[in-house]
């Protein structure tokens, strides 16, 4: 059945809704069935509300990232040398675009920088 359209709470068509079922109620849709000749109203409402943390979201081929390298991996160093990643010093890290870090398979790698 396709919806033709969605009300928030305190919009006309919702009002007495949002009066039934109060801070629940999240949108009221209507929508509409063909076959039997119906226009059928119906509500979103939360029925529960936890904590919840938002996993991080990978970064972006262009965007630079932070890995690290020991010292004796001079073959590995040369590798992102010549991927265009660039030696850090302030940071001790080395710092290369994402999508080359995936490439050589170096995700776990990866540092995160943001608090520093």
């Amino acid at each position: 059945m396709p919806i033709r359209s969605t009300v928030h709470p305190g919009q006309r068509g919702a009002k007495k809704l949002l009066a039934q079922y109060g801070e629940q109620l999240v949108c009221v849709r209507y929508r509409y069935d063909g076959q039997r000749q119906k226009r059928l109203k119906t509500v979103e409402l939360i029925v529960e509300e936890e904590e919840w943390i938002a996993p991080k979201s990978p970064p972006k081929n262009e965007d630079l990232v932070a890995i690290a390298i020991t010292l004796p991996e001079t073959a590995l160093q040369q590798q992102i040398k010549r991927r265009g990643g660039r030696w850090n010093p302030q940071r001790g890290l080395w710092e290369v675009r994402y999508e080359q870090v995936v490439a050589l398979g170096l995700q776990d790698r990866m540092i995160d920088t943001k608090g520093l």
